[in-house]
């Protein structure tokens, strides 16, 4: 299955670049993992471009009023996706003005990551190891302990 990330902006810190390059290698052998940055605009810009970055994809938004998952919900959800034979899904990460309501009315899922708000660049980080995380559980690895 392939997976965009949509971001608006790359990430600015040496510490999110070394986080991201570590779990893009790992699901490298999971699948197609890219990740897209969208140029920072007003909301209404942001939210057009990644309409169409996002075309052809089961879109998934996040949000912190979007729905939380366990670890393995997740993996059980991607799992879904493969034996439905999707093609791709598109996770969408918004800017400092996050989403609005209707860009999260119109999306397939909403998800969330915590019920705080986390910064952009601590989202995609979060996320990317979330994504590891769920193949790990799916591959029956190690990487995840159940508590």
């Amino acid at each position: 299955m392939d997976w965009r990330i949509i971001t608006v902006g790359k990430p600015g810190h040496a510490w999110v670049k070394a986080a991201l390059e570590l779990y893009w290698q790992r699901l490298k052998h999971h699948g197609r993992f890219e990740h897209i940055v969208i140029k920072e605009g007003s909301l209404a810009q942001v939210e057009a471009q990644m309409t169409t970055a996002s075309e052809h994809s089961l879109r998934v938004v996040l949000d912190e009023r979007g729905k939380q998952l366990r670890s393995v919900e997740l993996a059980k959800w991607i799992e879904k996706q493969q034996i439905s034979a999707r093609k791709r899904v598109s996770v969408l990460i918004g800017g400092a003005d996050g989403h609005s309501d209707s860009f999260r009315a119109s999306a397939d899922v909403c998800w969330s990551l915590s019920s705080l708000t986390l910064q952009h660049d601590v989202a995609l980080v979060v996320l990317a190891e979330q994504l590891y995380r769920a193949h790990a559980i799916l591959r029956g690895e190690p990487y995840h302990r159940e508590g």
